[in-house]
């Protein structure tokens, strides 16, 4: 099918049905152009909650659509792919529990943790930090996040992105420690799991040096799951929406090389932007979804033979929810 016939097709599927379509930043044009919203992580879960459609159709990663159903388990979730973040994979129940151990045996009591995940983590992972007594966090408040949990008195237990974790350890002017780097969990605030975004470590000090070097003046502006390294050689840093906020508002002249997924900053302007590397860092997994799968999942509701449903059980919706509530409530 061609692709202005799929798109006419997918358009008028939309209007007949009672479906939300929406797309994460990191998707294709073709799909994110469709979508009734878009955003991050966190802010596409809470305007699903609040749509009033019975279906959503989420294009983006398995852990955002279980988020969806976390949230708002009274929403049927649809997902055209069930593409799996890598850094989401990189932590299970079993690693986490082992994470724990680690400490335990470290001599840090149990009751002295207090476990952090990052959004980008399994439904079942946030499941176990919320009976723990811990949270979730996004890049845009981890700060604040880790901020609050460090005035309970405890060791954060930072999952599963060790750079994040890092950065604003480095922040807060803090120490850290990646579990298996070595280091004494005793003698660090932060502690981290070794779990990365294989797209933003693309990203490298040479690459914003070259920039600078080419281009006197230019602005560097990363997203925190970049290496601390760049990080600390940056003009800015922050979450995806943040990041957006900060090139919207400079002057239009300004010269600006962004180190984040390839397909938010070629959107972001039409002149004066760079992408912070020398090859596509275009994460593989959020481009999985295209039209055809798109389309495929609307002719599934249509026929009422939903493939790819997101369900989570009741016991994982309850504690995960738990975890993200705590979040909400800062």
């Amino acid at each position: 099918m061609e692709h202005n016939e799929l798109k006419e097709k997918i358009l008028e599927l939309k209007e007949k049905l009672p479906v939300t379509l929406v797309a994460h930043y990191y998707q294709r044009d073709e799909v994110f152009e469709l979508a009734d919203i878009t955003g991050d992580s966190l802010e596409l879960a809470r305007r699903c909650k609040a749509d009033d459609k019975e279906w959503v159709v989420f294009c983006g990663v398995g852990f955002m659509g279980q988020s969806v159903k976390v949230i708002a388990p009274e929403k049927r979730v649809a997902m055209p792919k069930i593409a799996c973040c890598a850094m989401a994979r990189m932590i299970d129940s079993t690693y986490y529990d082992e994470s724990v151990e680690f400490m335990e045996k470290a001599g840090i009591k149990k009751e002295d943790i207090l476990p952090i995940t990052y959004i980008n983590s399994s439904a079942e992972v946030k499941a176990k930090v919320g009976e723990m007594g811990g949270m979730v966090c996004t890049s845009s408040n981890a700060y604040k996040i880790i901020e609050k949990g460090l005035a309970s008195g405890k060791k954060i237990l930072f999952i599963p992105d060790r750079c994040l974790g890092q950065n604003v350890a480095n922040m807060m002017g803090l120490k850290s420690c990646v579990i298996g780097d070595g280091k004494d969990p005793n003698e660090a605030d932060i502690i981290c799991y070794d779990g990365f975004c294989s797209v933003h470590q693309l990203f490298t000090v040479d690459d914003v040096k070259f920039y600078r070097k080419r281009y006197p003046g230019i602005k560097i502006a990363v997203h925190p799951e970049c290496d601390p390294a760049v990080v600390a050689v940056s003009d800015f840093c922050g979450s995806t929406s943040q990041l957006i906020k900060y090139v919207n508002e400079l002057p239009e002249e300004q010269k600006v090389a962004v180190g984040t997924e390839y397909n938010l900053v070629h959107r972001m302007r039409d002149k004066n932007i760079y992408v912070l590397s020398s090859t596509k860092p275009e994460c593989p997994t959020m481009n999985e979804t295209t039209l055809e799968d798109v389309y495929r999942t609307l002719k599934e509701i249509e026929k009422g033979e939903v493939v790819n449903e997101i369900q989570v059980d009741e016991k994982t919706r309850k504690w995960a929810k738990v975890a993200l509530e705590r979040m909400f409530e800062l």
